[in-house]
């Protein structure tokens, strides 16, 4: 984890969240200190949490499935009947709003059924007002994976989906904790390719003891399969994981430079283009709700620990669910999933602004920084020049995005827009 985002949690965490108004949109309509022109398009987050093993590396909200009884299944049922709970009491917060994607994100999702999935999103559009052509993602762990599985997600109304390969290593796949082998992950992708139109495939790089020529023979296997959209993740050691009291022995910083190096020049070469990141994609397969996401959209997060970000015209709330399955269940259940529940201030929308929008290799416009925040481009002037100075970024009179080296220390850069304690 960045030391930017880091810093940011902390604080979040620090300020004691009020879910008393969580749901009251009379209360956010009130009147306030900014002045939104338009609000921002919204997104779903749908959080299905539970894995078959916790990864070493892994500081998501993700919990091991295990039952008391070999026979018990996953509460699959009960946890969609609290989803859709949650969402019928966040409901007026997004009323008449168009949802432009969802995303179904884990934990392992693909763990439930595909007809369980296909009565969420029943759900989902009895509810909501769907986009045209809304792009609608799940994540899929290849060691979950069956023939034919993929297929009844498809058939369920899925129509992309993400799939977390991370190594084609079976020796990396191991130290990584990952329940499948290279020959999974193979198939897994493979079936992804015939059933879906676009898909995406997740690799790591700097893996415990990955030489160069190692990365590239993970590439040159992902390549091979000819994604449309990679997702390529720096293993970063987070607090409260397996690898943070454990530290494994990864590439040098240099070396892992080299290796995002190789990977931008690579993909590049089979016609994957960065447009965040760590994000490649062909013409066409950009994953529109992550660009949502760092363009500083709206996005409503239901599910055990999902987070929130809504916009009304006077002010920007961050909200965050129940962490633990089964108090998420229990309390989603008596219409009142939402654990924390507060107004981003002021002084701290410039930087929530900046973590996300300086991802994108295209960066922002400044008027896509007023129209998101109700703020002045005066707030962000001091950072920028700042960030110019240092070669961080470079702007004309219309736009802002990272140069290169901005990219690479993309940490620092965002820290420049942190507010001053």
């Amino acid at each position: 984890m960045s030391p930017a985002i880091a810093i940011a949690q902390e604080r979040a965490q620090a300020r004691s969240g009020d879910a008393e108004h969580a749901n009251d949109v009379l209360h956010w309509m009130r009147p306030g200190p900014l002045q939104l022109s338009a609000l921002p398009p919204l997104s779903l987050y749908v959080h299905l949490p539970w894995c078959l093993r916790k990864c070493p590396y892994c500081d998501f909200n993700s919990h091991e499935w295990r039952s008391d009884s070999a026979e018990a299944p996953l509460p699959e049922q009960r946890y969609l009947d609290a989803l859709i709970a949650d969402l019928d009491a966040a409901l007026p917060l997004v009323w008449g709003r168009s949802v432009h994607s969802i995303f179904i994100g884990g934990g392992t999702p693909s763990l439930f059924s595909p007809a369980s999935i296909d009565r969420l999103l029943s759900d989902l559009r009895a509810r909501l007002k769907l986009a045209h052509e809304c792009e609608i993602t799940l994540e899929a762990n290849p060691g979950t994976f069956e023939r034919d599985r993929f297929r009844g997600y498809r058939a369920a109304g899925v129509n992309r989906l993400s799939v977390g390969v991370q190594s084609f290593n079976d020796a990396h796949l191991k130290v990584l904790g990952r329940v499948h082998d290279r020959a999974q992950a193979i198939a897994a992708v493979e079936e992804a390719a015939q059933a879906f139109d676009t898909f995406n495939l997740d690799l790591m790089y700097a893996l415990p003891g990955q030489t160069p020529d190692e990365l590239d023979a993970d590439l040159s296997q992902a390549l091979a399969l000819a994604p449309p959209h990679l997702s390529v993740y720096h293993l970063t050691i987070e607090p409260n994981t397996y690898f943070a009291k454990f530290p494994p022995v990864v590439p040098e910083d240099d070396v892992a430079y080299a290796m995002l190096d190789r990977l931008s020049e690579r993909t590049a070469q089979h016609g994957l283009e960065r447009y965040e990141i760590s994000a490649y994609a062909r013409a066409g397969h950009r994953c529109a709700h992550n660009l949502n996401y760092w363009q500083f959209g709206d996005y409503l997060g239901i599910g055990a620990g999902a987070h929130s970000k809504l916009s009304f015209a006077h002010r920007v709330v961050r909200q965050v669910r129940f962490r633990e399955p089964r108090l998420y269940m229990d309390n989603a259940l008596a219409a009142g999933a939402v654990a924390q529940c507060e107004e981003v201030g002021i002084a701290e929308l410039p930087f929530e602004f900046m973590l996300n929008a300086l991802r994108l290799k295209e960066g922002f416009t400044l008027a896509q920084f007023g129209e998101r925040t109700g703020l002045a481009v005066t707030a962000i002037q001091r950072g920028l020049e700042e960030a110019e100075r240092k070669g961080l970024i470079e702007r004309d009179l219309a736009r802002v995005w990272p140069t290169a080296r901005g990219l690479d220390f993309l940490s620092d850069l965002q820290a420049i827009f942190l507010p001053d304690s």
